[in-house]
């Protein structure tokens, strides 16, 4: 449950009687239900998300009054108002929202029928998770480990760009760090990782015992670049592993990924936001992958990638890395069911390209990346990836959330 204050917006003409007063007390009582505490002006420097409630009209610059207070403790904090039916409460909040959007605020004006409104109540819960997402986007660290794969023609954007449209700051590690700490793993930590890895899955083809060790190694580097630089995700050069060292980062980064610190590939930045974005508003483990085949008629896509987290799938086996037949690649299997497909680009990621649909079958072929799910799309077009392409990887997420993602978005990007 999301916690946050909430704070009675009075003008001085506050209505006389009973009845106001025990409409907002069953007000008071709804909100506290949703994780709420009632503040007062000496608790704005207090950074949970804050709830202004308009109890009457006339309250406007009162409310502007609160907000330059509360601004000097917490700075763009998008503004939420709730308004109720009696006293004026719903104009006077859209006349304050008007004033805060001029002056280039984010906020929205959520309308509560009654204190048993529970279809607003939960819109209330939801808009928090969204603030919440948006704070925690603003204070994140993406590490970005050696540069963009020279592919990446169009997901490589200023570092100041995914700044100001997403929030994340980005720390740049140089290869040569990261090739250093890898040499340098200390051997006897290897088990403790390799022996899970081994025996959890259903069968083991290319990779060497020499190989299972030296992806190992990756992701024990990897973890120490997380710790040193204080990241909550990172994105990795990878193919330059291959190249120079004969391994590969695919276990590194999928095992990240269920440890909790979001993983992309081939330095792709803009996928990587996508990644933290989809995993921070709606909870689920995210995967990165390329749209390797599509069918327009029947509106259906397949998926490939070989750096799958293993929570997401019902089995898995160990593979080569699929382009350069080294190192290890994840080969999973994920069950059939409801998947939400997004991608963000444009020349200042503002875009956003969702879709909804099912996996209808997992494949194993040998031309594609290692993990592969066959999606029938059942909102959303896959034309559009043909007519307006936003980059060359897409994130999947279990479950339907397109309502939930383009909500966010619409309020917090567009």
């Amino acid at each position: 449950m999301q916690q946050f204050g909430f704070i009675f917006v009075k003008s001085l003409f506050v209505p006389e009687g009973s009845d106001f007063e025990t409409s907002m007390a069953s007000y008071t009582e709804a909100l506290k239900q949703l994780g709420g505490v009632e503040w007062t002006t000496e608790n704005l420097d207090d950074t949970k998300p804050l709830v202004y409630f308009m109890t009457t009209g006339g309250t406007e610059q009162e409310l502007l009054n609160i907000r330059e207070q509360r601004s000097k403790a917490v700075s763009d904090e998008p503004v939420l108002v709730v308004a109720h039916p009696a006293h004026n409460s719903l104009p006077a909040s859209l006349e304050v929202l008007a004033r805060l959007q001029q002056e280039g605020a984010q906020g929205q004006v959520l309308y509560l029928n009654s204190s048993s409104d529970k279809p607003a109540l939960q819109k209330i819960q939801d808009v928090l998770i969204d603030f919440q997402v948006s704070s925690e986007l603003k204070q994140s660290r993406i590490g970005l480990l050696g540069t963009p794969s020279d592919w990446l023609v169009a997901s490589s954007p200023n570092h100041s760009i995914i700044k100001e449209t997403w929030g994340p700051d980005i720390v740049t590690v140089s290869l040569d760090e990261i090739n250093s700490l890898i040499k340098d793993v200390v051997e006897d930590t290897i088990p403790a990782v390799r022996d899970p890895l081994v025996k959890g899955a259903t069968e083991i083809q290319e990779p060497s015992p020499a190989e299972l060790d030296d992806v190992v190694r990756v992701y024990l580097a990897l973890k120490q670049v997380v710790k040193k630089y204080e990241l909550d995700a990172l994105t990795l050069r990878c193919f330059d592993l291959v190249l120079g060292l004969e391994t590969t980062g695919c276990f590194g980064l999928s095992q990240l990924t269920d440890d909790g610190v979001i993983a992309g590939c081939e330095g792709d930045l803009v996928s990587t936001v996508g990644l933290m974005w989809a995993q921070k508003l709606t909870g689920q483990t995210p995967w990165m992958a390329n749209p390797a085949q599509l069918d327009e008629v029947g509106n259906k896509i397949i998926l490939a990638h070989c750096t799958v987290p293993r929570s997401m799938v019902q089995d898995y086996g160990l593979r080569s890395h699929f382009e350069s037949n080294l190192g290890v690649g994840i080969q999973g299997t994920i069950a059939n069911g409801p998947v939400t497909l997004l991608r963000i680009g444009g020349k200042k990621m503002e875009q956003l390209w969702v879709a909804e649909g099912e996996i209808i079958q997992s494949g194993k072929a040998e031309n594609l990346c290692r993990t592969q799910v066959e999606i029938k799309i059942t909102e959303g077009q896959i034309s559009d990836l043909l007519e307006s392409p936003l980059g060359n990887h897409l994130v999947m997420i279990q479950g339907h959330h397109l309502k939930r993602l383009q909500g966010w978005w619409k309020q917090m990007i567009a």
